[in-house]
């Protein structure tokens, strides 16, 4: 069997004259859970339209669990898609809901396939109430619950965390979670950092099209000064005289919070280095502290890389 359940070469789309998709490049090991990160207008949605057939790609070539895009009946009997905002049907109830699922895609052991699902996704108890009653969470479970009738092979779940609150999110997150576990292959897209940080065990990164890094956590963070040192400041003088000072270090400056992060290579002479410079330049700093790399920093910084604004 082979270890890569979705590749992708080459990818272009564009909307008129617009390019979104600049030739993309990327592959997906079955089970587990790859993220397709980037901000809003990076490009995801699009690239999640093309693998799921509900757009044509201008040009390049994909395969999904050994199956050529061009043959979409196929493609569908693998893969289910659960996008930005839950699919149900408010006035049914979370049962009915399942059971219009089961009967369009012909499931004959239906209630227990339904009974199960309920369980395993914690909605047994609310399952005869009208979806209308659930909260944002319950029904992006519902929603993903029921994207798992007829055992696809691949989830596609395209910003699945959009407008819900904090709790929710969690709970969502240890579904996502669990699904891998079992043995799904999940394919997430997010413009949350915090997101891909906390599920992802692949990421590529999407910016203006096209992938500009990938690999997983670890790999992704050796691209990066070793730790950073955060200053805060108590006037924006004093954040901007530091900017200054510290020109020749990799340094990002956050004005509305007055903190100004310093990358440094971990090593004590380049950290005294930098709070002599302070010293020497008579600059009052509120507080220091020394953080490991995030994947925020990843990000930001492949971003500013290229010249370009995160």
């Amino acid at each position: 069997m082979n270890d890569m359940i979705i590749t992708v070469e080459n990818l272009t789309k564009s909307y008129k004259d617009v390019p979104v998709l600049k030739g993309v490049d990327f592959a997906v090991k079955r089970g587990g859970i790859f993220t397709l990160l980037g901000s809003n207008g990076a490009g995801k949605t699009t690239t999640v339209k093309i693998l799921s057939t509900l757009l044509t790609a201008d040009g390049g070539e994909i395969k999904i669990d050994g199956v050529s895009i061009d043959q979409p009946k196929k493609i569908k009997e693998k893969i289910s898609l659960t996008g930005q905002y839950a699919s149900v049907d408010e006035m049914l109830t979370g049962r009915e809901n399942m059971d219009m699922i089961c009967a369009l895609r012909d499931v004959t052991n239906r209630k227990e396939l339904i009974h199960n699902l309920l369980d395993q996704f914690e909605l047994a108890e609310s399952a005869d109430r009208k979806v209308a009653t659930y909260s944002g969470g319950m029904r992006r479970k519902l929603d993903i619950a029921m994207s798992l009738i007829g055992t696809p092979a691949i989830i596609f779940l395209d910003e699945p965390t959009t407008g819900l609150d904090p709790q929710s999110r969690l709970v969502l997150w240890d579904t996502i979670k669990m699904l891998a576990e079992d043995g799904t292959t999940i394919f997430l897209t997010t413009q949350y950092l915090d997101e891909a940080e906390r599920l992802a065990d692949y990421i590529a990164i999407l910016n203006e099209g096209r992938i500009i890094a990938e690999g997983n956590m670890e790999e992704l963070k050796k691209s990066m000064p070793r730790s950073v040192i955060e200053f805060s400041f108590a006037e924006v003088s004093a954040l901007e005289k530091a900017t200054n000072l510290l020109h020749g270090y990799n340094v990002r400056a956050d004005k509305d919070a007055l903190i100004l992060a310093v990358a440094i290579n971990d090593s004590i002479d380049q950290m005294a280095e930098v709070l002599n410079c302070l010293k020497a330049g008579c600059i009052n700093v509120s507080r220091f502290e020394q953080k490991l790399p995030t994947l925020e920093d990843v990000f930001l910084n492949l971003i500013n890389e290229k010249g370009r604004l995160a």
